[in-house]
């Protein structure tokens, strides 16, 4: 499985845990299992991202708040926007991927899995993210 494809499975466990905070590492596995994920690296990579997010969530929430436009709250935001930001600050601040890639990819599956809206909402906040961290 390549890194994309690994990505839209880690992007749709993140949207599982988002509707259900449970277990979460039971969860993972579980979800692992269900998809048939066999490829050691894409297990891996899907349980980084997992684990990851979890162990940061507070400092990525913190983030997606900061730079949400005025009036905007952390709670107004789907679900499925609210996992695919987690996945792309999850991986340019903490995984270091090039900001460019992570945005690409998160913009390519807000087209597919949000509403008509998605994709320049999540682009904008990323946007002002990655802007703020090169700052810094």
């Amino acid at each position: 499985m390549n890194r994309t494809a690994a990505r839209e499975q880690a992007f749709k466990l993140l949207y599982s845990l988002e509707i259900q905070h449970d277990n979460y590492e039971e969860l993972t596995e579980l979800y692992i299992e269900n998809n048939e994920i066999e490829d050691a690296k894409t297990k891996e990579y899907i349980k980084n991202i997992a684990n990851g997010v979890k162990t940061n969530e507070e400092a990525i929430q913190q983030l997606i708040s900061e730079n949400l436009k005025t009036g905007w709250q952390l709670e107004r935001i789907s679900k499925v926007n609210l996992a695919l930001l987690k996945l792309s600050i999850y991986e340019i601040i903490y995984n270091e991927i090039p900001y460019k890639v992570g945005i690409n990819e998160v913009i390519e599956l807000a087209k597919k899995y949000g509403d008509n809206q998605s994709a320049s909402f999540i682009n904008g906040v990323l946007a002002s993210i990655v802007k703020q961290k090169l700052e810094n």
